[in-house]
This record gives C-alpha cells, structure tokens and sequence, in this order.
C-alpha cells in the first residue's frame, strides 16, 4: 500500500510539474512607475488574464523602466527578448513616421475620437505598418490629455506670445509651443520642476495627472485648458509571439488587456475631473482659452505634414 501511495503521490507531483511547464509567462515592460494609472491597468491586465485561463497564462510586469526607456524595449520585442511593450502611439513615429500625424495637435479632439481613428481605415493600415516592424498592437489607453500651464493668466493665445515652454524633444510638442507663439525649450522630464523653480522656463504642458504627480503645481500658478494633445499608450506584442498563440489563448490576452485598459481609463478620467477642483482649492487660476485661433495656428506644421505624406493626409486621419 505505500508503495501504490508513493506511485500515486509521484504521478500527482508529475502532473502538476507538467501543467507548471505547459503554462505561459509573457513578460511586460512600461516606463511608468508602480503609483502610476496605467501600472494599475497593468495588474489589473495580469489578474484578468491569470483568472481567465485558470492559470494558463500569466505576465509578469517590468515597470519604471526597469529594462531600458521605450525605444530600448520596443527594440528587446522586435529582437524576441521581450514580449509586451507600452509605448505612446504617436511615440512609435520613430519606426512608423506617419504616426506623427496623429501626434499633431489639435488633430485628435478626445480620446473617443482616437478609437475611432485607431479602429478604423487609417488605423488599420497603420497596424499593418506595426507588423511589418514585427509588432501587435493590441489595445490603446487614455492617458490623459495635455494642458499648459504658467506662471500668468492664458486667457488667449495672444497670452503665449513670449513664453519660454518647457516640451519634450518630441517634434509635433515643439511645433505647438512654437505654432502658437511660444518659444520652446526642451528640458529633460526629470529637470523640470527645477527649471520651472528657477525661472529657466515660465510654463510647461503635461496632462493633469502628470501636474499632480510631479508637483509643478507648487512652481506654477495658471493652468490653461488648452487640450492640444490626447495622450495613449499602446499596448504591443511580439508578433512571433502573437501569431503563435493559439485562438483561445489570443482571446484571452486581448479580452484581459482590454479589461486592464478599462480600469486604466476610468482611473485617469477620475483623475483629471477631480484635480481641476484639488487645483482651484490649492489656489491655481484655471483658464479655459478660445481654441479656435489655437487649431488654427497649426496649419502651417499640418502643410509641413502634408508635404511629407501627401495632401489630404490630414483629413484620412480625422476621418469626418
């Protein structure tokens, strides 16, 4: 009988070291932080997908950077060391360059407009563009729209005229500060609170969530709703690994990134409906601008776009 028992317990273990073999890590890497929306999209994503497949298939998340800035794992994805990345959409430009028309401000009006854009004819040819650089695009996220703030009152865009604007080293950012009369000035993400304290730069343009989490609202005294640009994150997969997947388990990674993207959103819409108010209360003079003279400033980047990708480009991406 013990015999039979030890049989049986070694058949037992047997088992579920060879279930423990069949199932799937994927691994995932981001740049954001462990306190930051998307992260918190990012488990939900892993709890959905460990749930749905009993088990099956899990990811395991690489936040804050942890293997090297987006280009660096985009590149670890492309090459089969990485599974999954998040990037920003129009951020892949750098390997897809007609993502930058959808990066151009006031191309995008919200973020259920860039579903649309995404889901749909241009979107579509795009994704053939992601896989061709061997890359699913799986899901996008909102991440919250970018507003301008400064130490003075933006009540028109006459009020940006000599504004030293901090923006990224992102082309379709520095054509809107200079488009609308600033002049831009390009400070690394982590040098700006200190450049904004000093007086190196009188305003800057993040979404609010990002005016919160870094505390600019302690150096500057204005926000202006300038909505000029609707921000993503692009949730990607190796296409090697997606096309070797099968059916069920394709359905089960798309339908957990999706549900992850739903808590991602709501988070960041919460967000950004609250902090206008936690701003006031803190003392911050809230402006909402005309925008038109703001779109129309941009026209002369969108012929420079049109240039590039032809004419009426434009106007396929907005898709009315």
């Amino acid at each position: 009988m013990k015999l039979i028992s030890k049989l049986m317990l070694g058949a037992a273990a047997l088992a579920l070291s060879s279930a423990a073999l069949q199932a799937k890590e994927l691994t995932f890497g981001m740049q954001d932080n462990e306190v930051s929306n998307v992260y918190r999209g990012a488990q939900a994503f892993q709890e959905k997908l460990a749930e749905i497949s009993g088990g099956e298939m899990t990811v395991k998340i690489f936040p804050s950077s942890q293997l090297g800035d987006f280009k660096a794992m985009v590149a670890q994805v492309q090459a089969g060391e990485l599974d999954m990345v998040m990037t920003g959409y129009p951020d892949m430009s750098y390997v897809i360059p007609e993502l930058k028309l959808i990066g151009a401000p006031y191309v995008v009006r919200d973020f259920d407009h860039l579903q649309k854009i995404v889901a749909g004819p241009w979107g579509q040819k795009m994704d053939e563009k992601f896989a061709a650089q061997g890359i699913e695009l799986l899901d996008t996220w909102y991440y919250g729209t970018r507003q301008t703030t400064s130490n003075k009152a933006i009540e028109s865009m006459d009020d940006m005229k000599g504004l030293r604007m901090r923006t990224p080293n992102v082309p379709f950012l520095i054509a809107y500060a200079e488009n609308v009369g600033a002049t831009p000035a390009p400070v690394a993400f982590q040098e700006v609170y200190l450049a904004l304290q000093t007086n190196q730069v009188d305003a800057e343009e993040n979404p609010l969530p990002t005016i919160e989490a870094m505390k600019f609202y302690e150096v500057q005294s204005h926000i202006a709703l300038t909505n000029h640009f609707v921000a993503s994150s692009a949730v990607q997969i190796s296409k090697s690994v997606w096309d070797g997947l099968s059916d069920q388990e394709k359905e089960w990674v798309q339908t957990a990134v999706e549900a992850g993207g739903d808590v991602s959103d709501e988070l960041t819409f919460k967000a950004e409906e609250e902090l206008l108010e936690t701003f006031k209360e803190r003392g911050l003079t809230i402006t909402e601008p005309d925008l038109e003279p703001f779109r129309a400033a941009m026209k002369p980047y969108y012929d420079e776009l049109e240039a590039e990708f032809g004419e009426g480009s434009i106007a396929e991406v907005i898709g009315d």
